[in-house]
């Protein structure tokens, strides 16, 4: 955030570099864009907010940031390793393995938590200088301005709503009025010397008003150049995920509703496609990954794909737990992405049945076992060098498989409003609302889906947390809908292995457990003079 007086404005010359003329980079020196120059005008202000579209996926560019936990590319994983949906199958190199063990969020002198803290905090501070500046100048109003205030609330909102679920305990088991929130930061430019804690209460009211002054500003702005740009819709997607977390109902069914207008869900060949393109018709919102800024190694799809031809992912596919896939009857086509009978072929693999048709139970013959590896080898572009595991993920599948190139980063789809519009209905106690929400889930995804055998809110809200888990996995929902639903984590019969996830295989719910609030960075309650030990989760 704020810490050691950084300047934002050396990560604004980073934009500028790369957007303006050459005329413009030789008469200001590169390390040195002034403010003025920078909020001068709306074509350089929407230069700023590339440069927080790009920051979404990018590799971390901020002094005072590391790179190996960059943007969501990184935060979408660990939230659903966290919260144990995506099921690791070896330690593979080490990444991400203190997520699982939840030695990394309890930690206050993590890189995932300070990184989390310091990366969000640049997402504010950018947008209170723009909102502000704006505010204290005299710029005529036109949709472009319009575009680029819209995105700008809408990023503080959505930063905000990223901290105070992460760093706070949850607004629906909680206190809000009186829950230690995050700093509530609204004023721009130097000292940056951060804020005390505002309460959870404090820090909604300020998100639902950034996120109604968005949808405000984007009703009356240009288009959105593309889907990496917070369009209306998008905006109305983070009011309906505010509305969520915090249990107003009402406004997260309508604004859910509104987000996904225009954006039909996806074709069963679509959906098993990968997920590695914003074009897909369902995207709300994603990150358009350009070529020469992709993260590499600290990318998505290293992550989270089986054929990404990195360290993590050749002797760590990632798992769906056994028990969520078993759910998934024979005519819904998500049973697809993933293979529950892939020979384990890890000699590494943590449930100690890899490396052999001998240790593996779905194997009698070596011809057999090595024959399935080299059909899915062959099918979905993997090295020779990649490792199978039962119940590994192939829903997400890159365009040039067995390489290192980059893919589009989703952060929105319509699938999941139409699952907060069902569960906001179920918990209204409005049967038939939600199943006709969920029905428009269900029966896009199972031939045979039948919305009339959930008859009340507990059915209901049971296959909506089962479609959530299925529908979304591996897409960074499962740690936040843990907090939402006041859920704790036993991965016993999951096939999760107790030996790799040490705490993390078991972990009471939420209201009982403050270990699934993130520590404050430890550096940030030193540096800055509003914060003590006394405030530390």
């Amino acid at each position: 955030m704020i810490r050691k007086k950084i300047l934002l404005l050396l990560a604004m010359s980073m934009v500028v570099i790369v957007g303006c003329s050459e005329d413009y980079l030789d008469t200001v020196p590169t390390d040195s864009i002034s403010e003025e120059a920078a909020l001068s005008s709306t074509e350089n202000m929407d230069l700023i907010l590339n440069g927080l579209h790009r920051m979404m996926y990018g590799q971390n560019v901020l002094e005072g940031a590391t790179s190996s936990r960059s943007g969501e590319s990184y935060f979408i994983p660990s939230f659903d390793a966290i919260g144990g949906n995506a099921i690791h199958s070896s330690p593979g190199n080490g990444w991400m393995t203190s997520d699982l063990k939840w030695t990394s969020h309890t930690n206050p002198s993590s890189t995932t938590s300070f990184n989390l803290w310091f990366q969000r905090y640049h997402f504010v501070e950018t947008a209170n200088t723009i909102i502000n500046k704006v505010a204290e100048s005299d710029f005529t109003e036109t949709e472009d301005l319009n575009k680029i205030l819209g995105q700008s609330y809408a990023y503080r909102a959505w930063a905000y709503l990223r901290l105070v679920t992460s760093f706070s305990r949850g607004y629906i088991y909680g206190t809000p009025s009186s829950d230690p929130g995050v700093p509530v930061l609204t004023e721009a430019g130097a000292p940056y010397e951060g804020g005390p804690r505002g309460t959870v209460e404090q820090v909604y009211v300020q998100m639902e008003s950034d996120i109604n002054a968005a949808v405000s500003y984007l009703q009356n702005a240009s288009a959105a150049d593309n889907k990496s740009n917070i369009s209306l819709n998008a905006a109305y997607g983070i009011k309906a995920r505010i509305a969520l977390s915090k249990g107003d109902w009402a406004t997260a069914a309508e604004s859910a509703a509104l987000a996904r207008d225009g954006y039909p869900l996806l074709s069963e060949s679509d959906w098993l496609s990968g997920f590695n393109s914003y074009d897909l018709s369902e995207v709300i919102w994603g990150g358009q990954v350009i070529d020469t800024e992709t993260n590499y190694f600290q990318s998505y799809f290293y992550f989270i794909a089986f054929a990404f031809n990195g360290s993590l992912n050749r002797s760590n596919p990632k798992l769906i737990s056994k028990e969520l896939y078993d759910r998934i009857p024979d005519t819904d086509y998500r049973n697809q992405a993933w293979l529950p009978l892939a020979p384990n072929t890890n000699s590494a693999a943590s449930n100690d049945q890899g490396g052999s048709y001998e240790t593996d139970p779905n194997y009698d013959n070596e011809e057999d076992f090595w024959a399935a590896w080299s059909e899915i080898i062959e099918k979905y572009g993997a090295t020779t060098a990649h490792n199978t595991h039962p119940y590994m993920n192939v829903k997400f599948q890159q365009k040039n498989p067995g390489s290192i190139d980059p893919d589009d980063v989703i952060y929105m789809r319509s699938a999941e409003m139409v699952l907060i519009e069902a569960e906001a209905k179920a918990m209204l106690n409005d049967v038939a609302g939600a199943q006709d929400a969920l029905d428009v889930l269900g029966s896009a995804r199972d031939s045979a889906f039948d919305k009339t055998a959930f008859t009340d809110q507990a059915s209901l809200m049971d296959e909506i947390k089962w479609q959530r888990r299925v529908e979304l996995w591996g897409e960074g929902f499962s740690y936040h809908d843990n907090l939402r639903w006041d859920e704790g984590i036993d991965q016993t019969n999951s096939g999760a292995s107790f030996t790799l996830y040490g705490d993390g295989f078991i972990q009471d719910k939420p209201s009982v457990n403050d270990d699934w609030i993130h520590k404050i960075p430890q550096s940030e309650i030193d540096a800055n003079p509003y914060m003590t030990d006394a405030d530390q989760n």
